[in-house]
């Protein structure tokens, strides 16, 4: 009996043995997962954390956000047991009533608080939303470069497939702002097919900063109604333009409300990114089938985090266009603070395209004359190698702009790359201190 108790447990431990190295030579991940695992940020973010001093690679503002909407914060808090719970899940009642109520005024329509708004955890999830409720399989998105990395594996993911049209800067010499770049009309109508569903544009653009003019934006229109195409609109940065740019919702333009999902962000509009409140509005025919997708994923979003930016648009109503307004104060404060990054970026000899509107200013580095060529990253960008050299040898953090490219393209832009001047002067005064000692040959 001794022997049968020793050999009994012998064979069930190695047929456990057996059974699990049976299912972990089984393929785990998912096939949607495929080429889609490498994230820019991951990698420059951990380098940052390792060399860097000055980080101007991450797009977030390192000062605080309004007093008003942090008070507001703090007032949900206390406000009693309900703000502690759940809400509802398309979105907490005031926040989009007042969305509602703030847009209808600029799109110039009225925008039904129920059907026309689905609140989500971020822009990030209002894409993700968008393209998992209307890209099917097969389905062909035109995608327009520089994009936010999200697009490309998103499109992936939904089973669509990416097809990209890159903006390129004319060919009149010297490029010195972002409203230099353009899309050629017959390069952008001969990528419409039988099989495009929708197009993706982001206005202001991340990296580079342009703004769609009303008739650049009537050109990407007229190509959507006449091929009965969706836009996905990424608006993150609508209140942030400069010298004189005018941001324009596509979604205004005839014949577009209906066939259009406009991205919004409250981490953009009020400085507060860690909140993570997005939104997407368009006609109730479309978010209700973005809403299936939501309540199947996070289903509900903070609903403090939902009172605050509620209150944070009523008090913008009120001031809307006057000076006290922040979505006034924040682009004037922002203009001062792209232009010291631009000078100093200029000191070195780096060319900044001047961004008419976001976060980041992209500058060419192709003058600079240093050997950044590190053999342990031999195979990658230049830009990617430019940005670990700055990274590692001057502290300063900032990210290749050849992450922002498909594949067949991130050659032709693999001279660019980016910062971010949403920052305390205080770290700009730091980043200025690296560049003067590179002046210096230190």
């Amino acid at each position: 009996m001794g022997i049968v108790r020793n050999i009994i447990p012998r064979i069930i431990r190695q047929y456990l043995e057996l059974e699990t190295r049976t299912i972990m030579a089984r393929s785990l991940h998912a096939n949607r997962t495929n080429g889609i695992d490498k994230n820019v940020w991951v990698e420059f973010t951990q380098l940052a954390a390792a060399y860097s001093k000055v980080n101007l690679g991450q797009g977030f503002p390192d000062f605080a956000p309004p007093k008003f909407v942090q008070e507001a914060f703090c007032h949900a808090l206390n406000e009693g047991p309900m703000m502690h719970q759940y809400t509802r899940a398309f979105g907490h009642i005031p926040l989009v009533k007042s969305l509602a109520k703030f847009f209808s005024r600029v799109i110039g329509r009225e925008i039904d608080p129920l059907e026309d708004v689905l609140v989500t955890v971020g822009a990030y999830q209002a894409l993700f939303s968008a393209f998992q409720a209307l890209i099917d399989e097969g389905d062909e998105v035109i995608v327009v470069e520089p994009f936010f990395d999200c697009y490309q594996p998103m499109v992936m993911m939904a089973g669509g497939k990416p097809v990209y049209i890159p903006l390129r800067p004319k060919d009149t010499g010297a490029v010195v702002s972002s409203g230099d770049w353009v899309l050629s009309p017959e390069e952008l109508a001969s990528k419409f097919t039988p099989r495009t569903k929708a197009i993706v544009i982001n206005t202001p653009n991340n990296p580079l900063g342009k703004v769609y003019k009303t008739e650049e934006l009537q050109m990407i229109a007229d190509l959507c109604i006449k091929h009965d195409v969706l836009c996905i609109s990424d608006e993150v940065y609508e209140w942030l333009t400069y010298d004189g740019a005018k941001h324009v919702k596509i979604a205004s333009l005839p014949g577009m409300w209906e066939r259009t999902i406009t991205v919004g962000s409250a981490g953009k509009t009020f400085s507060a990114t860690g909140w993570k409140v997005g939104w997407a509005i368009s006609s109730g025919h479309i978010i209700k089938h973005m809403k299936t997708i939501h309540q199947n994923t996070v289903y509900h979003c903070a609903t403090p985090a939902q009172e605050a930016v509620a209150r944070g648009f009523e008090r913008e109503y009120e001031v809307f266009e006057t000076p006290e307004s922040y979505l006034k104060q924040l682009p004037a404060m922002l203009h001062r603070k792209r232009d010291k990054l631009a000078s100093l970026l200029e000191s070195v000899g780096l060319k900044p395209i001047m961004p008419e509107g976001g976060y980041f200013i992209t500058a060419d580095f192709s003058s600079i004359e240093v050997d950044f060529d590190d053999p342990s990253c031999k195979d990658e960008a230049k830009d990617a190698r430019f940005v670990k050299w700055l990274i590692k040898e001057k502290g300063l953090a900032t990210i290749p702009v050849s992450a922002f490219y498909s594949p067949e393209h991130s050659k032709d832009f693999d001279k660019y790359i980016r910062f971010c001047f949403v920052k305390e002067d205080s770290t700009l005064d730091a980043a200025a201190d690296i560049f003067r000692k590179w002046r210096q040959g230190q």
